[in-house]
């Protein structure tokens, strides 16, 4: 009887002991977190490497269901409602599933994102959009399966998928002009306005190319609530020459130009420089 009590003493020391042994994981566990536009967009994988092996087309056999990386299936989070190449997704998270072929590949935004790699059974009510985007190789290879978001603009971004020589990217367009607009709205309407909420405004208005005459009227006021500003007096010449201005759009990038030089800004003061020269004004 002491004998098989030892026994199960050693064995449960030893269970104990090995369980604090720290070794590398053979696919690492990755989280990326990226804001598009006014969006939060979170990306939780892990990342299997080639280590000499073929990939697509044998360890990845074409035309077969992926979990699009190694271990649990990997999960994007959506933290507004958006378009995936063209398919409404809503705010939550998703697995992504994937079925790689030579040229095409099929993208799976599936609802039940706890899974331990792909689902027991499949369900197709929990698809919640399916795209196809093109594979482009890439020259050299990529050794460890890689997600990105590359390719970011004020509206949208792209997802990336790389391992091998293979690159897919799948486009998502984010709501930042509803959730941007709504902002300068609620703000605008009030009585506490400050000179960066003006500022603010304007150059929204100007890179998306929305009301000039509104960019100008913030703009005027953020340069009149602060006039030592280069970056709100370059804001002004753009907003100006865009409106068809030339004269103060050179008056304000002159104004720009000296207070950057000032400041030891020489990237704003290149900038003004070269919009100097392309309206007519050394």
């Amino acid at each position: 009887m002491k004998k098989s009590v030892l026994f199960v003493f050693v064995a449960l020391l030893s269970i104990s002991l090995e369980a604090q042994i720290q070794t590398p994981a053979p696919s690492p566990f990755s989280v990326l977190k990226q804001t598009v536009g006014l969006t939060e967009v979170t990306v939780e994988y892990s990342r299997p490497s080639m280590k000499g092996r073929t990939i697509f087309g044998d360890l990845v056999p074409y035309d077969a269901l992926w979990r699009t990386g190694a271990n649990m299936n990997t999960k994007i989070t959506f933290s507004d409602d958006v378009t995936v190449e063209g398919k409404e997704l809503k705010a939550g998270t998703y697995a992504i599933y994937s079925r790689p072929q030579e040229a095409v590949w099929e993208v799976i935004f599936y609802t039940d994102s706890e899974n331990g790699g792909l689902p027991q059974e499949w369900d197709a009510s929990k698809v919640a959009a399916t795209v196809k985007v093109e594979v482009y190789p890439i020259p050299m290879p990529i050794e460890t399966f890689t997600i990105t978001i590359d390719d970011m603009h004020n509206n949208g971004a792209t997802l990336g998928l790389m391992w091998e020589k293979v690159y897919v990217g799948v486009k998502f367009i984010v709501p930042t002009v509803a959730k941007a607009t709504s902002s300068i709205d609620k703000v605008m309407a009030g009585s506490d306005i400050s000179v960066n909420d003006y500022f603010a405004a304007a150059q929204y208005y100007y890179q998306e190319g929305m009301n000039m005459g509104k960019a100008k009227e913030w703009i005027d006021k953020a340069v009149s609530m602060n006039d030592e500003a280069f970056w709100m007096y370059r804001l002004k010449s753009l907003i100006y020459a865009k409106m068809g201005d030339t004269k103060g759009a050179i008056e304000a990038a002159k104004k720009s130009m000296v207070m950057a030089q000032a400041a030891g800004n020489m990237d704003y003061v290149k900038m003004n420089k070269d919009s100097l020269k392309e309206w007519g004004s050394e």
